[in-house]
C-alpha cells in the first residue's frame, strides 16, 4: 500500500507539472519550426522566426516599452509600499485595519475592473493615454503585492535595532533609510521582482491605457489579430526566458542570501 500510495502521489505530481509546463513546452518547440504556420507537424528547425524578430522594429520598440515600464513602476510600487509598511508597523494610526484592508483591496478586483476605472479617471482628468498611464496603473496593481510582503517582514525584533540607532542620535529618518531598509533588503528586492515580472508580461492594464507607445502584450495581441503567425511563439518565448530570468535572479539574490544568513 505504501509503494501504490508513493507511486500515485508521484503520478499525481507529474500530471500536475505536465498541466502546467506543457503549453509552454509546446511554445517553444513550435518556435523553431520552419514552416509558415507554428501548428503540428513540426517541419524542421530554423532560427529565422527569432531572427525575424529581433529586426523587427516595433516589437524590438515595444520590448523596450515594457522593460522600462516594468522597472520603473515596480522600483515606485516597491517604495510606496515600503513607506505604507514602515507607517502601519512603526506607528499608531487611526483605523488602521481598514487602512491596510484598502491597501491590499486591488488584490481581489479584477485587473479589467482596475484598468476600467484608472481609464475613466484619466478621462475626467484629462491626462493623455501613455507609457506613463500604463506605469501608474501597474503601480496600482503591484502596489498592493509590495505592501503586503515587506509589511509580512517587519517583526518585533527589528524595534530594538531602531530603538537603539535613535538612542545613538539618529533621526527617524535615518532610521528608516540606514536601518530599517538594509534589514528588509531581502523582503524589498523580493517585491521588486515579483512585481517586474507581473508587470512585465500584464496585458489588460497595458491594453486599456496605452494608446500610440505600446508594450510587448499589447503589440503581440496585435500580431495575434491578423492570424497565426510564427513570429508569436518566437516572441512568446522570449517572454518566457525574461520571466524566467527574473525568478532566477529573485533565487539567486534573495531567497538564498536569507536562507544562508538564516
Amino acid at each position: 500500500m505504501r509503494h501504490l500510495a508513493t507511486a500515485l502521489a508521484a503520478l499525481y505530481a507529474g500530471l500536475i507539472y505536465l498541466f502546467i509546463f506543457l503549453p509552454v513546452v509546446v511554445l517553444v518547440l513550435f518556435s523553431f519550426q520552419d514552416g509558415t504556420l507554428p501548428v503540428p507537424p513540426l517541419n524542421g528547425l530554423t532560427l529565422r522566426w527569432y531572427e525575424a524578430i529581433f529586426s523587427d522594429g516595433k516589437l524590438m520598440a515595444a520590448l523596450g516599452n515594457s522593460l522600462i515600464v516594468a522597472l520603473l513602476s515596480s522600483a515606485v510600487a516597491c517604495l510606496l509600499g515600503f513607506l505604507a509598511a514602515y507607517a502601519f508597523a512603526r506607528y499608531t494610526l487611526p483605523a488602521s485595519g481598514l487602512l491596510r484592508g484598502l491597501i491590499v483591496a486591488p488584490m481581489t478586483v479584477s485587473t479589467l475592473i482596475i484598468g476600467l476605472g484608472l481609464l475613466s479617471m484619466l478621462n475626467v482628468t484629462g491626462m493623455r493615454l501613455s507609457l506613463v498611464t500604463v506605469g501608474i496603473g501597474h503601480v496600482v496593481i503591484n502596489l498592493p503585492l509590495c505592501f503586503a510582503i515587506i509589511y509580512a517582514s517587519m517583526g518585533g525584533h527589528q524595534v530594538n535595532i531602531e530603538r537603539a540607532a535613535r538612542d545613538l542620535g539618529a533621526k527617524d529618518w535615518q532610521v528608516m533609510l540606514l536601518v530599517t531598509a538594509p534589514m528588509l533588503l531581502p523582503s524589498i528586492l523580493a517585491a521588486f521582482f515579483l512585481s517586474v515580472t507581473f508587470s512585465w508580461d500584464e496585458f489588460i492594464v497595458a491594453f486599456l491605457l496605452s494608446r500610440f507607445d505600446v508594450t510587448l502584450p499589447v503589440e503581440i495581441w496585435s500580431m495575434l489579430r491578423s492570424g497565426l503567425d510564427p513570429r508569436t511563439n518566437a516572441i512568446g518565448s522570449v517572454v518566457f526566458l525574461v520571466s524566467v530570468a527574473f525568478l532566477v535572479v529573485l533565487e539567486l539574490a534573495v531567497f538564498r542570501k536569507t536562507g544562508k544568513s538564516s
